[in-house]
């Protein structure tokens, strides 16, 4: 059983993997023996992830490029395959979020918003795949989203990226499963993290709406995505072809759930 998700000798690149769900997903892929890298905009915030690889005891190859820039991306992937080998895991965790309403959102906020969050995941995935399809061999995990089956207010351009990522995952599978590469993505429910504290704190009607709508009756962790990720990458899924796998505490089994109303006695 522990063969199935030993990842010893693999190389995994997690992009923008500094904090949250990405950091909690290197970390996990590092334990299950993967040489993890992760990539972000933010000098300081590759420091503090590297600290934070530390205190597991783990080590952690961090470097600065923009995944939304082709020649950038080139760069910094062709560094990891100098310092540590070509890519077997690719983690498209590297994601933002514009909260405007559409009539108040500018056209340019919304490209910005695709650019990172869809087309972003395109350029990395098209530059380390070649190698994939040469080995015979690769794991590509795109983390999607909620998101990718409903809206909401505010978020015109997250979700539309996010819809359109899932179906790109779809597709990446069509065009790559042959080559024994899968492709499969991850839906995020509402996760704890610092991004998401202020509103998770006190009574913030959000945080009741979480609570009462989601049928686990908690918010998830970000090492429950990470559980999820690991799966993924390992060959426990070696069958396992253009699948998004929510993470989301059963809430988009039954959105209408509200608890104490519909528990059974």
């Amino acid at each position: 059983m522990k063969d199935l998700f030993d990842l010893t000798g693999k190389v995994a690149l997690v992009t923008g993997g500094t904090h949250g769900i990405g950091l909690a997903t290197g970390i996990l892929l590092a334990r299950a023996g993967a040489n993890v890298c992760v990539n972000d905009l933010s000098r300081e915030k590759l420091e503090i992830c590297k600290g934070e690889f530390q205190k597991e005891g783990l080590e952690v190859y961090t470097l600065q490029f923009d995944v939304t820039n082709e020649a950038d991306t080139n760069r910094g992937i062709t560094e990891i395959e100098q310092n540590v080998g070509e890519v077997d895991i690719l983690v498209n965790n590297a994601g933002i979020i514009k909260r405007i309403p559409i009539l108040e959102m500018a056209v340019s906020d919304f490209r910005t918003v695709l650019d990172v969050d869809l087309v972003g995941p395109l350029i990395v995935t098209k530059r380390v795949v070649p190698n994939m399809i040469r080995k015979r061999a690769g794991k590509i995990i795109n983390m999607c989203s909620m998101m990718s089956v409903y809206g909401r207010n505010t978020v015109a351009a997250y979700a539309s990226a996010k819809g359109g990522l899932k179906l790109l995952t779809r597709t990446m599978t069509c065009e790559w499963a042959k080559y024994n590469i899968q492709v499969n993505g991850i839906g995020p429910g509402y996760i704890a993290t610092a991004q998401t504290a202020p509103i998770r704190e006190g009574n913030h009607p959000f945080n009741d709406l979480v609570m009462t709508r989601t049928p686990a009756g908690r918010w998830g962790e970000p090492e429950d995505v990470a559980y999820a990720a690991l799966f993924l990458a390992s060959k426990a899924s070696n069958f396992v072809n253009g699948h998004i796998l929510y993470v989301d505490g059963g809430i988009l089994a039954n959105f209408g759930y509200v608890k104490g109303e519909n528990d059974l006695p």
